[in-house]
């Protein structure tokens, strides 16, 4: 099938032969998607007859007619998206500001959902540093610097999260620091700092995973990708102040140099860690991240990570989850969310949860000796890392990206990366800086 198919939007349910419970509809060359106006979640209906329309191997689509507005028509380009086959879609016409936008959103999407579908072949931790920085270039010339921090330059200067998840590789870790200073004058205070997990595969360590959950684990630098691409959106959506970057790349493998269960880290702040699951390296690094972070003094640090499995088993796959210990900021960044039509959901964090992993050996282990970090594994993740933002936590978000990646397609997604929560951050980023 070579033809061009249009694509109308209705209220309507359908009518026979189709049924009324029917997505869609056909009539000669064109789709009608149906979501009547009393059906729930109308733009997860829209996102569905997305998916349905790419299964049915149409090369090329048009959406026409005056019921697509920008939210309709991205839940519906969200759908039909595929990593190995994509669909070539027609948009249909918006005013000038919303085409902006939309174009902005596309442009953020494809980066980050390149990246993270990349394979881990080609994907080392300098090459995701170095595809952040000209990414971010590319958006705002001249208005990003950067440097990186890499192999043994880590332990040098004291990074030793970092440095202790990536050194058992070939392929060395490194700490990027991306600038976006829009006045170009190092005087200017940063108003915020974003942190990324970079973890560009994640065999698990000597805590090895088995293959089923080893296999999609290119995809554990979603958080990298994710603060990276929120911050070109928010740029491009006219933020006008200092935003600081700061990615932890590294590969977690197992040789004779990895780093081993009962190893101490001690980190740049005075906390030691002692780790007891090697697979619970996400949050050692984001530690690194956090203390770098910390130090522009920035009054806004937002991290994002595929950190735990124990956050897809509360929310699933359609969830991000929110931990703040801000209740505040936690309310608005929900309210954000909600806006821009984002799944977030927020999860119990308190001062105390950062004692619930214990060590005789150390300040705290950097897990507990059990599947997913035991009861409440997530806030203990969370509240692990609490110990590495300054101000009690105020001012700090941390996003676990359950719905960043799905390891087969679905209702509502092609296999890969989803792009959740971009819009959540770079608007958490508009209205929290501007």
């Amino acid at each position: 099938m070579n033809q061009e198919i249009t694509v109308h939007l209705t209220d309507k349910p359908a009518a026979a032969p189709w049924g009324e419970h029917n997505l869609i509809s056909f009539n000669n060359s064109q789709i009608t998607v149906h979501v009547p106006k009393n059906k729930n979640w109308p733009l997860r209906e829209i996102q569905k007859a997305g998916r349905q329309c790419y299964n049915l191997g149409i090369p090329r689509l048009t959406l026409s007619g005056k019921n697509w507005d920008i939210d309709s028509q991205w839940a519906f380009y969200q759908g039909l998206s595929n990593h190995k086959k994509p669909c070539q879609l027609r948009f249909a016409k918006l005013p000038a500001e919303q085409e902006t936008v939309l174009q902005a959103w596309l442009k953020v999407h494809s980066w980050a959902k390149t990246q993270i579908n990349a394979s881990a072949q080609e994907k080392s931790p300098r090459a995701l540093a170095d595809n952040a920085i000209a990414f971010l270039e590319e958006i705002a010339p001249g208005k990003i610097s950067s440097s990186l921090i890499v192999g043994d330059d880590l332990k040098n200067e004291g990074w030793m999260g970092l440095y202790s998840v990536g050194k058992g590789s070939d392929r060395p870790p490194v700490m990027a620091v991306i600038d976006y200073n829009p006045k170009k004058n190092k005087t200017v205070p940063t108003a915020a700092a974003l942190v990324g997990k970079g973890i560009c595969f994640d065999s698990g360590g000597y805590s090895l995973k088995q293959t089923e959950s080893m296999s999609n684990m290119k995809n554990d630098m979603g958080g990298a990708a994710t603060v990276c691409a929120a911050l070109g959106l928010a740029i491009l959506q006219g933020l006008k102040k200092r935003v600081q970057i700061i990615l932890c790349c590294a590969e977690n493998l197992v040789s004779g140099h990895a780093y081993k269960l009962g190893d101490i880290i001690h980190y740049k702040n005075g906390i030691s860690v002692e780790v007891v699951n090697t697979d619970a390296e996400g949050r050692l690094v984001l530690a690194d991240g956090l203390i770098k972070a910390s130090e522009t003094g920035a009054p806004l640090i937002i991290d994002a990570a595929t950190l735990t499995g124990a956050a897809v088993v509360a929310v699933g796959m359609d969830y991000t989850a929110l931990f703040a210990l801000d209740a505040d900021l936690r309310s608005r960044t929900l309210d954000y969310a909600a806006a821009q039509h984002e799944l977030v959901w927020p999860m119990p964090l308190e001062t105390w949860h950062r004692d619930q992993v214990p060590s005789y050996y150390a300040d705290t282990a950097n897990s507990r000796k059990v599947p997913m970090g035991g009861p409440s594994g997530a806030s203990n993740a969370a509240g692990f890392l609490s110990r590495f933002v300054p101000n009690d936590g105020k001012g700090w978000l941390h996003f676990d990206l359950a719905n960043a990646f799905q390891n087969d397609a679905s209702a509502l997604f092609g296999a890969g990366a989803t792009g959740a929560s971009i819009k959540t951050i770079a608007e958490t980023l508009l209205k929290e800086v501007q």
